[in-house]
């Protein structure tokens, strides 16, 4: 074998490296590429980002190119190499050196430069390497045509033999992960983060998770004067109120408060003549079928009726939004906040927040429990209507009942044992 051969031989090894390089990277910036920013730029008008869609979106036939043509450069490699260091090791009068030679030398290369830096290098750009892969593995593609023929029908010979039963679709929770993952990676912010997650939690949520249980409830009497409405109207600053006939369970209507100023001057007044329809839902309806039914008869608020139709308590379009966009504040109302630190490890909490919120700003495992609210949650574990000071101890949390109203715990102080470095609460 003359030189001129050699390096003929030497120049295959290194083109095979190359290819099997580009392969690896492809298959790495193609598996590991976002799809959404892709098609951004294709509907964007790129030409480079729909040829990118397309390969990607055909998935099966881009790998078993990718598989194909990685397998044949170096399978070429080692072949040449081998044919190679022979040649050179019997030169050297070690022939039997040569095919070991070979082996490790090939290896190492196709490790190094056919392997690792290559998809190391396409998982750090991975729509920069596919817009430029594209082209060129679009028209190995079609130059492999056959061959991908004859691998797709052995692929739908396997999906006989082997059927999938896993259930593919995305859940919430691996979209509240992938949520999570694109604002660690800095593609979203905190806030539009929680916007999207509180999206996706929407239309889990009942209406018994965020009613205002009636004890809450400012109503009146159908019978009441004109004076008193007008009292109530100006204590509360409430534009809304239920109206109720004999007992608080007989709610007849609603009450607003522009009807009253309008109305409230006429001779023969009374509340039944200037209340409009009321809307009752269920508590187990949702609060996203809720709204529609809200937004269809044109209210803003809806009475929530108990198995046995009695009252339990209201819902308004306001409480609903909160879910999706936080807490809405009016310069009418008294802004408490839920969770308040007091102390070092200490902290005031309302009755009346959730069960679910309680968990994630104490970092605390999901809590079984009929209740919606930490006061009801407390309330159920002490076995006995609360009194001032009755204590529990809940993991690393030590509970405290500080107010009481209507046999109900309004609020509780929550110790955090320092021992346990593990809990940082948010």
């Amino acid at each position: 074998m003359n030189s001129t051969t050699q390096i003929i031989l030497v120049i295959v090894v290194l083109v095979c490296l190359i290819f099997s390089g580009y392969f690896s990277a492809t298959e790495t910036a193609f598996t590991t590429l976002n799809k959404v920013r892709v098609k951004t730029k294709a509907d964007d008008g790129n030409k480079r980002a729909k040829l990118v869609l397309k390969l990607s979106n055909d998935y099966d036939r881009l790998l078993s190119t990718i598989l194909i043509g990685n397998n044949i450069v170096n399978l070429t490699a080692s072949s040449v190499g081998t044919l190679l260091f022979v040649q050179w090791c019997t030169g050297w009068g070690v022939p039997d050196l040569g095919s070991v030679l070979s082996t490790i030398v090939i290896t190492v290369l196709v490790l190094i430069f056919g392997e690792i830096s290559p998809k190391s290098l396409a998982k750090e750009f991975p729509e920069t390497f596919a817009s430029f892969s594209a082209p060129i593995i679009n028209v190995l593609i079609y130059i492999l045509t056959p061959l991908n023929f004859l691998f797709a029908q052995w692929k739908k010979l396997l999906n006989k033999i082997f059927k999938n039963k896993e259930d593919n679709t995305i859940t919430d929770d691996e979209l509240i992960t992938m949520v999570d993952e694109a604002e660690h990676e800095g593609g979203i912010n905190a806030q539009e983060s929680e916007l999207i997650k509180s999206a996706i939690e929407f239309n889990d949520l009942e209406v018994k998770d965020i009613l205002i249980p009636r004890v809450d409830v400012v109503m009146i009497d159908a019978a009441s004067a004109k004076e008193e409405v007008a009292k109530v109207f100006e204590e509360t600053h409430f534009s809304r109120l239920p109206v109720y006939r004999d007992t608080v369970d007989n709610v007849i209507g609603i009450l607003h408060e522009k009807d009253f100023i309008s109305m409230r001057g006429d001779a023969d007044f009374s509340v039944e003549k200037a209340v409009k329809p009321a809307v009752f839902v269920v508590g187990t309806a949702k609060i996203s079928a809720v709204l529609r039914q809200l937004q269809k008869s044109k209210s803003h608020m809806a009475i929530v009726s108990g198995e046995f139709g009695d009252v339990t308590g209201i819902v308004t379009m306001e409480d609903i939004l909160e879910e999706l966009v936080g807490e809405i504040w009016d310069e009418h109302d008294d802004i408490q906040s839920d969770i308040t630190p007091v102390g070092e490890n200490e902290y005031k909490v309302l009755g009346g927040v959730t069960v679910n919120d309680f968990c994630d700003y104490f970092d605390l495992d999901e809590i079984e429990s009929d209740s919606q609210t930490v006061g009801g949650w407390v309330m159920d574990m002490l076995g006995k209507v609360p009194e001032i000071n009755d204590m529990l101890v809940y993991e690393n949390l030590t509970l405290t009942v500080t107010q009481t109203e209507f046999r109900r715990i309004t609020q509780l102080h929550v110790t955090v044992a320092a021992d346990n470095p593990e809990v940082q609460p948010d």
